[in-house]
């Protein structure tokens, strides 16, 4: 596979390293600029890659602006060429499967090295297999795509057979845009984006899109990082007043979003209502030991009191005993509702209570049963997460297009480190960053 790729000057260093990426796995690069970070206007190197892809001289493209938004308009004039801006492994999957785009666009603004190479990984081993999808992409090449909302009844069964889950998907992505994402975990004390902005910069720069973020933290967080944020508070003993605290906070800061245990679902939704700030809830919390009818159930209410994100807990006693067809009922009670209602699915398997050949049962599990992410641990187990844990599930889910969440047991800046190159896109550590205080100190050192 032949792949063109493009950048302007701020995407000149993510370029190189997706080029030496790809280079390691034995695929021929065709780089078209720009050579350096001096300034340049990427209308025209979006267009050199676009020309490339639609002439038959690259299989794929690859371009990297600031954000990724204006590279793909500018790709999608040229005839031939499906572009899709990208800015999680989900929607690098959605581009291809859904609409078997052959362009993707980056903003390296918006995602570092690692997520970068992680996304341009599922960008090119996806495939678009679906008929109804394929059928699509043929309307798209057609130009049905710019028929009008007035005259979409002409096109009969074609456009009809819309499902209101296809728009709910449509509209979860649109809504992602502006900050859809990933639960909590439990609290873990430790310095917070407040306190250690500089921190917390440096996970977003290793390729981290969410951070947790408890009530506890001190500081204000910087608005540039608010929108990386996931406020979290599942503590047994959380009153109402700690609740509407965590509202007032999410709607001041404009977070990621809010995660909260089921009975605050409806307030906190309610209270985010109007703002971009997302609601979760967990189910099966924190022991997992519910059964599937009760989580499927747990997980409906949750949706329609508002949640747009559900965190579950595998029942971790009937997979060590071997029962894995009971383990992945368990997950699809789960994932089959929230694809139901257009929510996002995080699998907890409690890493700390698992051997590695159960973790990875559980992640095949997962993966089977169609689950967003893997997530390590609730933080109310005897240990949390660990590079090793994070490398493990990530070669077990990452060809699946599922993303995992580091969460518990981060207690300092290299492990951290090591679980985002291992493949983590999300830190739970709950007083926002939980760790690295030697960063900062390392930092003043030099």
């Amino acid at each position: 596979m032949k792949i063109a790729i493009g950048a302007d000057h701020g995407g000149f260093e993510l370029k190189k390293t997706l080029i030496s990426h790809l280079e390691s796995q034995g695929k021929k690069v065709l780089d078209l600029g720009t050579n350096s970070t001096n300034a340049v206007d990427y209308p025209k190197y979006a267009r050199l890659v676009a020309e490339a892809v639609a002439s038959g001289k690259a299989d794929r493209g690859v371009m990297i602006d600031g954000a990724g938004i204006g590279s793909s308009m500018v790709a999608n004039k040229v005839p031939g060429v499906r572009a899709a801006m990208a800015y999680d492994l989900s929607s690098a999957r959605n581009g291809r499967e859904h609409n078997d785009a052959n362009l993707l666009t980056l903003g390296a603004g918006l995602i570092g090295g690692n997520l970068a190479a992680q996304i341009v990984d599922v960008f090119l081993n996806t495939d678009c297999t679906e008929p109804r999808h394929q059928r699509r992409v043929a309307m798209i090449a057609e130009g049905a795509g710019a028929a009008s909302v007035a005259s979409a009844s002409s096109l009969g069964g074609d456009f009809a057979d819309l499902s209101e889950e296809d728009m709910s998907r449509i509209v979860t992505r649109l809504e992602g845009l502006l900050g859809g994402g990933s639960s909590g975990g439990a609290f873990h004390a430790g310095p917070c984006v407040g306190s250690c902005p500089t921190t917390a910069h440096q996970f977003i720069e290793l390729g981290a899109r969410r951070l947790s973020h408890g009530p506890e933290s001190p500081g204000k967080v910087p608005e540039e990082l608010a929108r990386y944020i996931d406020h979290t508070i599942l503590k047994p003993d959380a009153t109402e007043k700690m609740v509407q605290d965590i509202i007032d906070q999410a709607r001041e800061h404009t977070f990621r979003s809010v995660c909260v245990n089921p009975c605050w679902v409806k307030k906190v939704a309610d209270g985010l209502r109007g703002t971009p700030v997302l609601t979760c809830s967990v189910v099966g919390f924190p022991l997992g030991a519910a059964t599937p009818d009760i989580k499927g159930m747990e997980t409906r209410k949750a949706i329609r009191d508002g949640a747009k994100e559900i965190d579950m807990v595998i029942n971790v006693g009937r997979l060590k005993g071997g029962d894995d067809d009971y383990v992945l009922r368990d997950i699809l009670a789960v994932t089959d509702a929230c694809r139901d209602g257009s929510a996002v699915s995080k699998v907890i398997i409690e890493t700390a209570l698992l051997t590695d050949e159960e973790k990875i049962r559980v992640c095949e599990l997962a993966k089977k049963a169609r689950a967003n992410f893997v997530k390590t641990s609730t933080g109310f187990a005897s240990g949390g997460a660990t590079a090793d844990d994070i490398a493990l599930m990530a070669s077990v889910v990452r060809g699946a297009g599922m993303e995992v969440k580091a969460s518990g047991g981060i207690r300092n800046f290299t492990d951290a480190k090591r679980m985002i190159d291992a493949g983590a896109t999300r830190i739970g550590a709950s007083a926002s960053i939980g760790i690295v205080q030697e960063a900062n100190q390392s930092t003043v050192s030099r």
